[in-house]
């Protein structure tokens, strides 16, 4: 993964991660796999297995709106993950994995985003994938799970736009927290 240049600000918000008692009561937890202009994931995925919680990652499906949240056995099996058009690495097609929400759902799902405010609302990318799996996490018989968004303090708004399908999250860290 190619962390970002935001060097400071990541340490921070790891850190606040890190110490988050949703995150340090959790067991199952769903990390996006970072892009360069977002909050580089690495290090928290490396945590994930160290205190022995479950990690599962995002696979988006070409050409729909839909995203599983696929187990991830070691922070090193992302390695062999084959990379997307978008550059980032996910589990490919006729990998045999485990998906959260067939079988004890999520704990906590962190949030990638391009921006964030602080009633909740998250501009993502423009295809629904977290909003849509979000709806299938409240038909789950464990329900949504916490959510947080993992944002630079440049990505912090006053307002985002925000239509019917849109799901708020629970909470933004950032570096100004």
């Amino acid at each position: 993964m190619a962390c970002s240049q935001f060097s400071s600000q990541v340490l921070r918000i790891i850190q606040l991660l890190l110490r988050h008692p949703r995150y340090e009561s959790c067991q199952r937890v769903a990390v996006f796999l970072s892009m360069n202009d977002e909050v580089c994931t690495e290090e928290i995925i490396e945590d994930i297995f160290k205190r022995g919680k479950e990690c599962f990652i995002p696979k988006y499906l070409t050409n729909s709106s839909h995203m599983d949240m696929l187990r991830l056995v070691s922070a090193k099996d992302i390695e062999s993950l084959p990379l997307t058009s978008w550059n980032i690495r996910q589990p490919g097609d006729n990998e045999e994995r485990e998906e959260a929400l067939a079988t004890g759902g999520l704990d906590l799902m962190l949030m990638p985003g391009l921006g964030f405010d602080k009633s909740g609302n998250r501009l993502g990318r423009g295809k629904g994938f977290y909003d849509n799996y979000l709806e299938r996490c409240r038909k789950h018989p464990k329900g949504k799970p916490y959510t947080i968004g993992l944002a630079f303090k440049e990505q912090m708004c006053q307002e985002v736009p925000v239509d019917e399908n849109d799901i708020p999250i629970d909470e933004v860290l950032h570096e100004n927290m």
